[in-house]
């Protein structure tokens, strides 16, 4: 019997395809988040679970033994908000940028954007560079 493969895992679907899914003023944001992602991490968009955009690679294992492998830099936009997928904590480590950013809403590893309307795209970028480097660094 095959195995199912991890349902956080890349996908050959087309980015265009999931990105055609986004509609209104956050299509034209979403396809502002994909070039700004690629630049960032200097990676190339795939597709992660069905509607994550992923960018670059990296496995990662918790003390239990459980691991697996996750993007980089990702965002997924949905028809309420765009989610980027920061590294974890990044809104306790980074305070001054979340005060200075613009609207939005923060869990541990996630930061949504309703819209990029009064979005600071320079913090943006700033937060996305502090993300990677911390993401990309090798296991301690």
């Amino acid at each position: 019997m095959a195995t199912k493969p991890p349902a956080m895992s890349p996908s050959d679907l087309p980015v265009e395809q999931v990105l055609e899914r986004v509609t209104g003023p956050r299509r034209a944001e979403a396809d502002e988040l994909l070039a700004l992602h690629a630049e960032v991490s200097g990676e190339q968009a795939v597709v992660w679970a069905g509607r994550i955009i992923g960018f670059g690679e990296f496995e990662y294992r918790y003390a239990s033994g459980h691991g697996g492998r996750a993007p980089l830099m990702a965002f997924a936009s949905g028809p309420r908000e765009h989610t980027l997928y920061l590294v974890s904590d990044f809104a306790e480590r980074w305070p001054e940028l979340m005060d200075t950013l613009g609207r939005h809403r923060a869990s541990k590893a996630c930061l949504y954007l309703t819209r990029l309307t009064g979005v600071d795209r320079a913090v943006l970028r700033t937060l996305l560079e502090r993300s990677l480097a911390e993401t990309a660094l090798p296991p301690a």
